[in-house]
């Protein structure tokens, strides 16, 4: 028989669930003429592939953000913390720089991505892997050198926009701006299937996470490879933070917004529900908020800025308030 504190959290799980699906709705639906069948479907044409883009973008960084926290055993730090939003654009941007935006690389959309994902998920896995072995985890200098790495990657990214091409840097400026006015809809099914096949692939790693965050220790003496998991755990993060960017662009702090609701929301150890309540709550933000920044702003300041600043608040908070923060450092 589950626990009661399980039970609870899976009506937690569903009322976020239905509080997700009510907003989704609300986004399809409010401004819509259902009385004029051309104008309803033109609506439909937008805005699915809108909500459908922003649903897998949640799914990615929301469930991508749980498993980065267990891998460190920090519930603080984040993908975007240690500059792998950073990495993808450097990436992108060297793969413009180098092809040209004539190339087919840079006209065909699902080739492009293709190309970003292999690169990021050899360049991140080897950058990060090394990184966590040489630190031994210890959060302190995994913060310091990501806040380096950022700031490497940042550097040459900007190099190589001031010597590129005008024209190539104005095609490659809007990719790189998080917008969910723009959202890449072309690469939507290439990405949903390349979700599921990882998810697939990592389906046993992503099993023993509750196992991993007891330690390398207790993990090893419960017979689990714990160098090769994290390897592969932490290829899966690279590769789902980096689905969520090539479509939206880069988000900062959303994953530490919805991972930390989710922990605090939840009150459990259970990835199960753990990364299915960041999920959700990553749809209930980016759906419900670019519902008002169409609504309400009129499209005159994106989401990804009041996400950036409330995270930005929100980071603080933690510092702030959480006493064992100090410990973990």
């Amino acid at each position: 028989m589950k626990p009661a504190a399980y039970k609870k959290n899976q009506k937690k799980l569903f009322m976020l669930l239905l509080l997700a699906l009510l907003v989704t709705a609300a986004y399809l639906t409010i401004g819509v003429q259902f009385d004029n069948p051309k104008l309803f479907r033109y609506a439909m044409k937008i805005r699915i592939p809108k909500a459908a883009a922003m649903l897998i973008t949640a799914i990615s960084i929301g469930g991508a953000s749980i498993v980065f926290q267990s891998i460190i055993n920090n519930t603080i730090v984040t993908p975007c913390l240690l500059g792998m939003n950073s990495l993808y654009t450097l990436i992108h941007t060297a793969v413009v720089f180098a092809a040209g935006s004539g190339s087919i690389l840079a006209v065909n959309a699902n080739l492009a991505f293709a190309a970003d994902l292999v690169l990021m998920g050899i360049t991140a896995t080897a950058v990060y892997g090394y990184l966590f072995r040489k630190t031994k985890h210890n959060i302190l200098y995994v913060l310091l050198v990501g806040t380096v790495l950022s700031s490497f990657f940042s550097s040459i990214q900007s190099a190589m926009t001031r010597i590129m091409d005008p024209n190539e840097y104005d095609a490659l400026l809007a990719s790189l701006t998080a917008s969910f006015s723009s959202i890449n809809s072309e690469i939507l099914l290439f990405a949903l299937l390349l979700m599921i096949i990882l998810t697939f692939v990592l389906r046993k790693e992503l099993a023993l996470l509750d196992v991993l965050t007891l330690g390398k220790d207790q993990a090893v003496n419960l017979g689990v490879d714990y160098d090769r998991c994290i390897r592969r755990l932490l290829l899966g993060v690279t590769l789902f933070i980096a689905i969520a960017t090539a479509m939206v662009g880069p988000i900062s702090f959303l994953g530490l917004i919805i991972a930390n609701l989710a922990r605090q929301f939840l009150k459990t150890y259970r990835h199960s529900q753990l990364i299915w309540g960041s999920a959700l709550f990553g749809m209930v933000i980016l759906i419900g908020g670019q519902l008002m920044v169409e609504r309400v702003y009129s499209y005159s300041i994106p989401v990804s800025v009041f996400i950036t600043i409330g995270g930005g608040l929100y980071f603080l908070y933690l510092l702030l308030t959480r006493r064992r923060v100090s410990s973990c450092l």
